[in-house]
């Protein structure tokens, strides 16, 4: 089915800052077309976020993952707000995503990244907030992945985790990993691990 998207309007009527911190709340007025042509006007509150790139660090010779746990505000009615997670950043630089992957593993996890392959871009949660997520998948040697890392300025304490790739996607199965960029690129990659195992071992 195609979309005919040409047919799609939408005016922002007003635009009013309610808090600006770490994030930025603004309530928008803002009046769409409808499916049947005619208008509708709503009020939204909407969470502003700096874009993000989230990277799943995989070593194909041990079989393994190489992912990050550390305690999130957001997770707080979870049992447990400690999150196994993928290594992750802000692009609030002029760094391309890539680059800002390849930096975050080196801070957050202490690795170098090889090779990368682009997974999707997506909107996590549309309905308030306009943060878009960069997500790929990159080469690393998990020999080199331990300890806890993080930015004492970022208010970081990130312990770094190697499960193998059964044990990890046991804990996707499980729902040991809830986070949306982890079960997004845990689903990617069983579907195309032997695809990318056999780019990687014939580039």
């Amino acid at each position: 089915m195609k979309r005919n998207t040409d047919l799609f309007k939408f005016d922002i009527k007003h635009s009013e800052p309610l808090y600006q911190g770490f994030n930025q709340m603004d309530k928008l007025t803002i009046t769409h077309q409808r499916f049947d042509g005619g208008e509708l006007t709503i009020e939204r509150e909407l969470l502003k976020r700096t874009e993000a790139v989230c990277l799943l660090l995989v070593d194909f010779n041990a079989d393994s993952f190489v992912m990050i746990e550390q305690f999130r505000c957001g997770a707080l009615r979870e049992a447990n707000p400690w999150l196994i997670e993928l290594v992750a950043g802000m692009i609030d630089t002029d760094e391309s995503p890539e680059q800002v992957a390849r930096r975050e593993a080196q801070e957050e996890a202490g690795v170098e990244v090889g090779r990368m392959e682009f997974i999707c871009r997506y909107l996590p949660s549309p309905g308030g907030t306009n943060e878009r997520i960069h997500l790929y998948v990159g080469e690393v040697d998990s020999r080199c992945a331990s300890g806890v890392h993080g930015l004492d300025y970022e208010g970081e304490d990130i312990q770094v985790l190697t499960p193998s790739f059964d044990e990890g996607l046991q804990w996707l199965e499980q729902g040991v990993i809830n986070n949306a960029a982890s079960v997004i690129a845990l689903q990617w990659f069983a579907l195309n691990q032997a695809t990318l195992r056999q780019k990687w071992q014939t580039a």
